[in-house]
């Protein structure tokens, strides 16, 4: 069987075990369900911040700025407008996308200069939801968010239904992501990785397409912000643009492997899920450190991550078997 045909059923199999298996087996536990939903949150911001990384390029140390804006843009469309949840989530987007414009700008800047210039883009947003009290409550934030309805009987602001919405939302992300990769456009992109300069000789338009990038990558994050906002009906400064809504991300991409489509997925899934499930328990006020540990090994001894670390086990077997 090729390669492609054998993926496909891979996807077809994980899918029907997200979708089927996973409400079976945690539908009743609302405490795991509620850290997968978490887990899946930082999954969604993940796979944004890799796609921004792999194929735009870029390092962000400010997707928080993003995860923030689309909270309040949802939050206070469906509040103060009474704009359907739904509606408004994709909304909150929108004005992640449409914040990330004021970033552009930075695209002239390169490595950690990029980096450092998108944080002071998300310090810049969290005073400003502090300051404009009047839209966005200020320090105090916002209470009673409205939550995702009920559709046909079945309740989407319960645990499962959040859960079947983030991860319908982080697959989507990841399928675009991957047929962006596989597009003209990826192709440009990984060639523009090589030498920017050579591909602007040839005509690739080499900051449209990082522009692109960036406002994609932002418009992803903040549908996830506009997700948690509405799932938790609760939002403050602090939170919403918390570093931890971009420290996280990428050390899950960075475990689960970056490049690959489905590592961020992977990587936030394990990170969160192990730290909360087993080294929490066991080390409640230091398990972090397991984790760092457990981020610092990874990246020393399998450095593209878990995913290409698991494909590469099978060939290695199957090498051992044929000798």
């Amino acid at each position: 069987m090729s390669n492609p045909s054998m993926n496909r059923i891979l996807l077809a199999a994980a899918l029907a075990a997200a979708y089927v298996g996973m409400p079976l087996l945690f539908g009743s536990n609302a405490y795991v369900l509620g850290l997968i939903v978490a887990a899946l949150t930082i999954a969604g911001v993940a796979v944004a911040w890799a796609l921004l990384g792999n194929l735009g390029g870029m390092v962000s140390f400010g997707h928080a700025a993003f995860f923030g804006v689309g909270s309040y843009t949802s939050a206070v469309l469906a509040m103060k407008l009474g704009v359907p949840v739904f509606a408004s989530m994709l909304l909150g987007g929108v004005g992640a996308a449409v914040s990330s414009i004021a970033m552009l700008p930075a695209l002239r800047l390169r490595g950690p200069y990029f980096a450092l210039a998108i944080l002071a883009y998300a310090h810049i947003f969290q005073i400003l939801a502090t300051e404009m009290t009047p839209v966005t409550g200020g320090a105090g934030g916002l209470l009673s968010i409205p939550r995702f309805p009920k559709i046909l009987g079945f309740d989407f602001g319960e645990k499962l239904g959040g859960y079947l919405i983030v991860l319908t939302i982080v697959v989507l992300a990841a399928l675009a992501y991957d047929a962006i990769r596989r597009s003209s456009w990826g192709l440009a992109l990984k060639a523009m990785h090589d030498t920017e300069v050579a591909t602007r000789v040839v005509g690739v338009p080499s900051t449209h397409l990082k522009a692109a990038m960036l406002v994609l990558s932002a418009f992803i994050t903040g549908v996830v912000g506009a997700f948690n906002a509405h799932f938790i009906s609760f939002l403050d400064p602090d939170y919403a643009f918390s570093s931890g809504w971009t420290v996280l991300p990428i050390a899950a991409a960075i475990f689960g492997g970056y490049r690959t489509v489905w590592g961020p997925m992977v990587g936030a899934l394990a990170i969160y899920l192990v730290d909360q499930l087993l080294f929490k328990p066991i080390l409640p006020h230091g398990h972090q450190m397991i984790l760092g540990v457990l981020l610092c090994a990874m990246i020393l001894f399998s450095p593209g991550g878990l995913m290409p670390a698991l494909r590469r086990r099978p060939v290695k077997e199957s090498r051992h078997a044929h000798a």
